[in-house]
C-alpha cells in the first residue's frame, strides 16, 4: 500500500509533495540488549609465507598512492622574481685514461682495453653492477613511468572564458624609437626565438643618428636582445628560412635584399645591389620551396616582385611587373605577399596599397598570365594576406576596417567581419584551429575571432597599448604564443588560454561546412546577379531598337505593306489610311 501511495504521487506532477511512512515497533520486540566480554584471542589461521613465489615479484618503487581525503586549496597568483639567463660555452675533453694512454690514439685505445678486460678485478666489478642494474631494469619494466593516463581524451573549453596573459614585452634598445615594423618566429618550436624588424616608414622622417639595427629576442631571456641584425638601411621584413634557422633573408628601406646567418656575424652574408634592388621600400618577402633552400623572392611598392637566389643575390633570378589585364597601364604597389606551397609551388598572392589582391603564377603558360585573378574588395591598402592553413582555397585579407575571407574561384568575399571604428593593421590564421584568427588595430587593441562559436563579434579583444598603433604581429607554429608589435617600437609577447590553440571536436569538419555553404550563397548571388544584368541588358536593346526607328521608315513600311495587299485592279494613294 505504502509503495502504490508513493506511486501515485509522484505519478500527479502537478503535486509537488513527499508523502512519509512511520512504521511503529514496541522496545520488546527488539530483543535482549548485546553484552561484550572480553576473552582470549585464538589463531583462525596461519599462513606461512612461501620463498618460491617471492621470485616472481619485485618491490614496486617508487609507489603512488592516491587518497581520496585532501585538504582544499585556493589558487593564488604572485609576481615571482626574474631569472635571467645566460649562455656559457666550455671545451669537453675525454678523460679517465692513463697518463700513458693517448686517447686520440685508436691502437693505445684497443691496447688498453684488452688489457683491462683481462683484469680480474674488472670482471668482478662487472658482475656486482650486472646485477644491480638487472634489478634496476626489472623495476622500469614493472611500472611505466611514460605512461599516458588521458591519451586521446579531449577537453572541452567551449564553456570557459577565454584570455590571454601577457608575458613579457621585447622593447627596442635604441634611444631613437622605431616602429617594430614585422615579425618572424624561429619555424624551430623549440627553439623559442623571434626576430623583430625595426624601421620608421614615414617618409623623410628619419632622424639623424638612428640605429639601423634590428633584433633577435630569446623568450627565456627577454630583458636584452639575443642577436643583433645590422644594415646598409633600416630592416622593413625579415624572415627565418624553414629549412635552415640559422639563416634569415631581410627586405630594407632603401629596397635592397640581404641573408644574414647568425653563424657567420651580425653583418649580412650578401646584399643586392642598389641599383639591381627596389625603387621603393621592401615591405614584404618570402621563401620558396626548393631543393637547394636558398630561393626567396621580395616586392615593393615600386610595383616590381623579384626573385632571388641567395647564393648570388648580385641581380634577381626573375622579376614581374604588377599590372591588371583590365588595365595594364597602372601598376600596382605591393605592401604584402602570401606563398604556401601546398597551394602551388608557383603560384603566390599580392596584397596591393590599392586595395586589390592579385592571384599570380610564375609559370604560367602564357607570359601575359603571369598576374591572374584580381580581387577588388578593400578601401585601402591590404596590410596582411593569408590562406587558411586547413583549406589553402580560402585566404584572408586585412585592410582599411575590416577582414575579408575570400574563396579562390569567386571575385567577392564569402565572410566579411563588421566595420571597425579604427584602421585594421595586420592579422593571420591560427596555426592549430581552422576557425580562428587574429586582427590589431591602430588604437592598440587585438581581437581573437573564432568562427567556430560566432561569427559576428571577436571572441575576445586585448588592450595592448593604450592608444599606440599596432604594427605586426605574428603567432608561433604552435598557436600558444603571439608577438604583437607596436608604432613605439615595444613587442608584446603573449599566451593564449588553452581554449583558443587547442582543436575542438569535429571543428575542421564545421568549419569546411560553413565556409561551402557560403561559398554557395556567394555563387547563388553572383548567377542572381548577372541574370539581372543580362535582362537589363537585353531590356535596353530593345528601347534602343525603338528608338532608332524614324517615323520616315515607318511611312515606307506600311507603304510596302498597301502594295502587298491591293486588290486586283486598284491601287492606293501615298497617303496612309491612319492619317485619315
Amino acid at each position: 500500500e505504502r509503495s502504490l501511495t508513493r506511486a501515485g504521487a509522484q505519478g500527479r506532477a502537478s503535486v509537488a509533495m513527499e508523502i512519509y511512512y512511520m512504521y511503529a515497533k514496541t522496545r520488546k520486540e527488539f530483543g535482549r540488549h548485546a553484552r561484550f566480554d572480553d576473552e582470549p584471542c585464538e589463531v583462525v589461521s596461519d599462513i606461512r609465507p612461501e620463498p618460491e613465489l617471492k621470485q616472481d615479484y619485485i618491490e614496486r618503487n617508487p609507489v603512488i598512492t592516491t587518497v581520496q581525503v585532501v585538504p582544499d586549496l585556493s589558487e593564488h597568483e604572485a609576481n615571482t622574481q626574474q631569472i635571467t639567463f645566460a649562455d656559457r660555452g666550455f671545451a669537453h675533453v675525454e678523460g679517465g685514461w692513463p697518463k700513458e694512454v693517448d686517447p686520440t690514439e685508436p691502437e693505445h685505445v684497443i691496447r688498453y682495453r684488452k688489457k683491462v678486460e683481462k683484469d680480474e678485478a674488472y670482471i668482478a666489478s662487472v658482475a656486482a653492477l650486472g646485477a644491480e642494474v638487472e634489478d634496476l631494469v626489472r623495476q622500469n619494466n614493472a611500472v611505466d613511468i611514460y605512461e599516458e593516463y588521458f591519451a586521446g581524451s579531449q577537453a572541452d573549453h567551449s564553456s570557459e572564458q577565454p584570455y590571454a596573459k601577457t608575458l613579457t614585452v621585447f622593447r627596442d634598445p635604441c634611444e631613437i624609437k622605431r616602429g617594430a615594423s614585422y615579425i618572424s618566429w624561429n619555424p624551430d618550436v623549440e627553439n623559442r626565438k623571434c626576430a623583430v624588424a625595426y624601421s620608421i616608414l614615414g617618409f623623410q622622417q628619419q632622424p639623424e643618428g638612428m640605429h639601423l639595427s634590428s633584433y633577435i629576442w630569446d623568450v627565456n631571456a627577454p630583458n636584452e636582445p639575443d642577436f643583433e641584425l645590422r644594415g646598409p638601411s633600416q630592416l622593413c621584413c625579415v624572415n627565418y628560412n624553414p629549412k635552415d634557422t640559422n639563416v634569415l633573408s631581410g627586405g630594407m628601406y632603401n629596397g635592397q635584399v640581404g641573408y644574414w646567418d647568425v653563424r657567420k656575424g651580425h653583418t649580412p652574408v650578401d646584399t643586392s645591389p642598389i641599383e639591381k634592388s627596389h625603387r621603393d621600400p621592401c615591405y614584404d618577402m618570402d621563401w620558396l620551396q626548393s631543393k637547394t633552400g636558398t630561393e626567396c623572392f621580395s616586392v615593393s611598392t615600386d610595383g616590381m616582385v623579384f626573385w632571388w637566389d641567395t647564393r648570388r643575390l648580385g641581380e634577381p633570378v626573375e622579376e614581374l611587373r604588377l599590372v591588371e589585364k583590365s588595365n595594364p597601364d597602372v601598376v600596382l604597389g605591393a605592401v604584402s605577399v602570401e606563398y604556401e606551397s601546398i597551394a602551388g609551388p608557383t603560384k603566390f598572392m599580392i596584397g596591393t596599397e590599392q586595395g586589390t589582391v592579385l592571384m599570380c603564377n610564375r609559370k604560367a603558360k602564357n607570359p601575359a598570365d603571369r598576374v591572374g585573378t584580381s580581387y577588388h574588395g578593400h578601401h585601402g591598402p591590404v596590410y596582411s594576406l593569408e590562406r587558411n592553413p586547413f583549406n589553402p582555397k580560402y585566404f584572408m585579407s586585412i585592410g582599411d576596417w575590416s577582414a575579408r575571407i575570400w574563396m579562390e574561384d569567386l571575385k567577392t568575399p564569402i565572410m566579411t567581419t563588421r566595420y571597425h571604428g579604427t584602421y585594421l593593421t595586420g592579422g593571420t590564421w591560427s596555426p592549430t584551429r581552422p576557425g580562428v584568427f587574429f586582427t590589431i588595430k591602430a588604437d592598440g587593441e587585438m581581437d581573437v575571432w573564432d568562427y567556430y562559436y560566432k561569427q559576428d563579434d571577436p571572441t575576445l579583444s586585448v588592450k595592448v597599448t593604450e592608444g599606440t598603433p599596432l604594427t605586426s604581429f605574428n603567432v608561433q607554429d604552435t598557436g600558444r604564443l603571439v608577438t604583437v608589435g607596436a608604432a613605439d617600437g615595444s613587442a608584446t609577447l603573449m599566451e593564449l588560454c588553452e581554449g583558443l590553440y587547442t582543436p575542438q571536436p569535429n571543428e575542421k569538419q564545421s568549419v569546411n561546412q560553413m565556409f561551402d555553404r557560403e561559398t554557395k550563397r556567394e555563387k547563388n548571388l553572383e548567377a542572381a546577379a548577372k541574370d539581372a544584368r543580362n535582362a537589363a541588358k537585353r531590356a535596353g536593346n530593345r528601347r534602343d531598337e525603338f528608338k532608332e526607328v524614324s517615323d520616315d521608315a515607318i511611312a515606307e513600311v506600311e507603304k510596302n505593306f498597301l502594295n502587298m495587299t491591293v486588290k486586283s485592279g486598284e491601287t492606293f494613294s501615298d497617303k496612309s489610311p491612319l492619317d485619315a
